[in-house]
């Protein structure tokens, strides 16, 4: 029986938009990109041949067009796990739901999401201009937890061995590992992107191990992180986005992962702001491999 999703849990615009997107089923491409920044849609949307469309709704911002043959959307999700709980969903909305009915849909459409990011390197082979593509992402910031089938869409023995090694405090939110979909990591790693184990984080300063004026509960956390080894796989960079948008993915059906150009090198406190040539090569390569 096919699921119905009243006004309280789907919000629809009059206009027939999604609620926070501003987005209409027939804007979304079944290849997206995603990236934080809403100012850098424009920078991923200006290599498209054509443009279809451009909406901006609170900090998100979306732009459909082609690029060498491909129709893709670009979306501007904001920072954090929370943003993408909100774009991830109702991106799938417009693709699965009768946004006239409100009735899901018969047939499955199975969507690409591939985000584009920056983060912190955490390996000496994720210095500062590495481009690291997220074979698995781990989340720290708990979200996946509140959806039913978490256990299913996990690596449960890689979140055991992670909480032993961290000495996982209870205070903390329960940490959960998401495999990438594997034909999509081929195609836009390839050989020349380093494959890693990302861990998305609540946020940019303490859930990073980073301490200005306010002292951290766990200081020695990043080191344990270094430092751990679970089947030949080891954290290789911090971002704050990858494990919800790969849960999430997971549960609904969809393709996803994450690239991200390393900015900054955590343990050699080495970083640059200065990364836009880098940037547009990632973005190009993601266009062509997408």
């Amino acid at each position: 029986m096919k699921r119905y999703f009243p006004p309280s849990e789907l919000l629809i615009e009059d206009n027939g938009a999604v609620y926070h997107l501003g987005v209409k089923p027939h804007q979304l491409a079944d290849k997206i990109i995603l990236v934080g920044d809403p100012n850098r849609v424009p920078k991923v949307a200006a290599f498209f041949d054509t443009q279809e469309c451009d909406v901006s709704s609170r900090e998100f911002r979306t732009i459909t067009g082609e690029y060498k043959g491909k129709r893709i959307t670009v979306v501007g999700t904001g920072i954090g796990c929370d943003n993408i709980d909100i774009v991830v969903n109702e991106l799938d909305a417009l693709a699965n739901i009768d946004f006239d009915t409100r009735y899901e849909k018969d047939e499955l459409r199975r969507l690409e999401l591939v985000r584009i990011g920056t983060s912190g390197g955490l390996q000496e082979d994720t210095p500062t201009g590495a481009f690291v593509c997220s074979e698995k992402s781990v989340g720290f910031d708990g979200l996946l937890n509140f959806y039913a089938g978490r256990n299913e869409a996990c690596d449960l023995e890689f979140e055991e061995a992670l909480k032993r090694h961290l000495d996982w405090s209870p205070l903390l939110c329960a940490p959960y590992t998401v495999d990438c979909d594997k034909e999509l990591l081929q195609r836009i790693a390839q050989e020349d992107m380093v494959r890693g184990v990302t861990i998305s984080c609540g946020g940019f300063f303490g859930p990073q191990g980073r301490q200005l004026r306010v002292p951290l509960a766990f200081p020695q956390m990043n080191e344990r992180v270094v430092s751990f080894e679970h089947k030949g796989y080891r954290i290789t960079n911090f971002e704050m986005e990858s494990s919800a948008l790969a849960g999430l993915a997971r549960l609904m059906g969809h393709k996803a992962t994450t690239v991200c150009l390393i900015i900054a090198h955590r343990v050699a406190k080495q970083a640059t702001v200065d990364y836009d040539a880098k940037m547009k090569e990632l973005i190009q390569t993601v266009l062509d491999r997408i």
